[in-house]
């Protein structure tokens, strides 16, 4: 079945505000091999600049991943999840992402278009400070599988 096109530019409830903490950002550098001390040295962040330690720069991903459940679990979308592999992801940063920040998300559908037998569902993740300051916009696209109009399964 293919996805529901009338749901591009659906907001979602992105859940409570994400707090980054010098943990998340060890443990996360860790995970993607990154062993520079910035990422767990406040007194080497704030001599190079920055007020607190910053993340790395994919680590908006996680945030993205957390609050961007809404399409995975809306009905009218029609998304079977059992169809769907990761196509691509882009960051657009306006500043780091400290410790210390506590962030909101606006999740959206972007888009939803074809590729062949396949459908691309575009979804946006706009990350703010909680006083509106913006921080980052992810954008993930999921790959749906034999979906397209037109297709035997779409």
């Amino acid at each position: 079945m293919s996805l529901n096109r009338a749901t591009v530019g659906r907001a979602y409830d992105p859940g409570p505000p994400f707090d980054v903490s010098r943990q998340k950002i060890r443990e996360f550098a860790a995970a993607i091999g990154d062993d520079a001390a910035i990422y767990a040295d406040p007194e080497l962040a704030r001599s190079l600049g920055h007020r607190d330690v910053p993340a790395p720069p994919t680590f908006g991903s996680v945030i993205s991943l957390q609050m961007g459940q809404g399409p995975r679990r809306d009905p009218e979308l029609g998304l079977d999840y059992a169809r769907v592999v990761h196509g691509e992801q882009r960051i657009e940063q306006a500043r780091p992402i400290y410790a210390g920040d506590s962030l909101l998300g606006e999740v959206t559908i972007a888009s939803i278009r074809d590729a062949g037998a396949n459908e691309l569902l575009e979804i946006l993740c706009a990350l703010s400070t909680e006083a509106g300051e913006p921080v980052c916009r992810v954008t993930s696209v999921l790959v749906s599988r034999g979906t397209a109009a037109g297709t035997a399964d779409g």
